[in-house]
């Protein structure tokens, strides 16, 4: 069985990745081929977060035990197969390139093909230019001070006469993946 991801970004609007992949290969596979995709290099830690439909993170996979001393589970990227942990088609799964700043790239399980096997992932399809995996946290830290004054802006502006539901519910169809 295979399985295809679409990635998106939320720094970059025109970035798209699709991923396809046998649902037996590791979520480090899966990685491998994220990266590859990107051309960013594979020496930095980073994780997957299994996530509901509000991106609400909730299991991790990561790249390396770190040594929690918590009663959940530890999922290893090398010794966890993506049957394992994702199973429906809509899986959402945030996967963090950039642990400092939190960057990451959204993805959702598109489509699950039956009776079709891969020996190793591919890329299927490119748009747009990955965000760099690599950021200046002075330029990280000022795009945060900006966005938290345009925050404030907005909530200055929405006290005053509210908020129109059609807006907002327009807005989040533009996040859809």
């Amino acid at each position: 069985m295979v399985y295809k991801f679409k990635l998106v970004s939320d720094e970059v609007t025109n970035f798209a990745r699709e991923i396809e992949i046998d649902s037996e290969a590791t979520f480090l596979q899966l990685r491998n081929a994220i990266l590859d995709s990107v051309d960013y290099s594979k020496d930095e830690l980073d994780s997957f977060f299994l996530c509901d439909d509000d991106w609400t993170k909730h299991e991790e996979v990561t790249l390396e035990d770190m040594g929690s001393s918590s009663d959940e589970d530890i999922w290893l990227m090398d010794e966890t197969p993506l049957a394992e942990l994702i199973e429906d088609d809509g899986q959402k799964v945030i996967f963090v390139f950039d642990y400092m700043t939190e960057r990451s790239f959204f993805m959702e399980l598109k489509e699950i093909i039956p009776g079709r096997n891969l020996v190793e992932a591919i890329c299927t399809f490119k748009r747009g230019k990955a965000p760099d995996q690599h950021i200046d946290l002075n330029e990280f830290e000022n795009k945060i001070d900006a966005a938290s004054l345009k925050d404030d802006l907005d909530l200055d502006l929405y006290a005053e006469g509210g908020y129109n539901d059609d807006d907002l519910a327009n807005f989040s169809d533009d996040l859809s993946i």
